[in-house]
């Protein structure tokens, strides 16, 4: 059992995932009341065109649900940042921020962990394939592949000390992590929003100009439970990936001078005390 003062504010970026919902947002409430977690589920609707707006109604009858509700679908890079955005204007700085798919994949009985090793110390804990214990279940084998190649390529350009897991987006986050790049990098904390599933790198990328404390956990993919067709466009995606890496040579021009000398100033401040 976890003991912490602290709540676990969960970012769940939806679009069109009615018949995934209720027994997600289940299996969340009971691992977090399991191990004494106070949280709350912020869900983000992409302008879902099923019964979604109507299952998360009845869901946020229940359940400590919040729903944010885009009038049209804007794509994962807007969607996600409206959540993180959303989290970090109501969390406090020694809260807990977790984000997951919403499609069935990301089994909740992983949080306890991730939030675990926030408490730890890290700022960043990632849940990932590429541990000892972790892997993927119902992926094809080029799929597999496609993904480990771009996590490997990814690893290359933007090496982060015991990180092999960029493209997944089951982490968690120190709240006080995610206030302080939302200052810093402003609108730009999530710049490629048209490209893909490409936002979920770029997040991790900037985010280790803020810090270094980030670790990894085990992590099963569990692809045979997933509801409804994959949403992720594979060229789009790829796409973003090489404008990741051209922006990373020239790191998003001039701008990025001056968040290097805002996140000195941070740093020196709290350092300052």
């Amino acid at each position: 059992m976890i003991e912490s003062l602290s709540k676990v504010w969960i970012v769940l970026p939806v679009f069109n995932e009615a018949e995934a919902l209720p027994a997600l947002i289940a299996d969340i409430s009971r691992g977090m009341e399991g191990h004494d977690l106070m949280y709350r589920i912020l869900v983000v609707d992409d302008g879902s065109s099923d019964s979604t707006p109507e299952v998360l109604r009845v869901l946020a009858e229940e359940y400590p649900l919040e729903i944010i509700k885009h009038s049209m679908n804007r794509g994962l890079g807007e969607t996600i940042r409206d959540g993180f955005e959303a989290a970090a204007d109501r969390c406090r700085p020694d809260d807990v921020i977790v984000r997951l798919d919403a499609d069935g994949t990301h089994e909740p009985g992983y949080i306890p962990h991730l939030v675990s090793r926030i408490e730890e110390g890290f700022d960043i804990v990632i849940a990932s394939r590429f541990r000892r214990g972790g892997g993927q279940i119902g992926v094809s084998r080029y799929r597999a592949l496609i993904s480990r190649c771009a996590n490997l390529v990814l690893k290359v350009f933007f090496p982060i000390r015991g990180v092999w897991e960029y493209t997944c987006g089951f982490r968690a986050y120190r709240a006080s992590l995610i206030q302080d790049a939302i200052l810093v990098f402003g609108n730009y904390f999530i710049d490629l929003k048209g490209l893909g599933f490409t936002c979920t790198a770029e997040k991790l990328i900037k985010l280790r100009m803020l810090t270094r404390s980030i670790s990894e956990v085990p992590f099963v993919l569990r692809y045979d439970w997933k509801q409804g067709p994959s949403k992720m466009l594979s060229g789009v995606t790829t796409l973003g990936y090489l404008v990741l890496i051209l922006k990373n040579i020239r790191p998003w021009g001039r701008i990025a001078k001056q968040w290097r000398e805002d996140i000195r100033r941070m740093h020196r401040q709290a350092v300052d005390g």
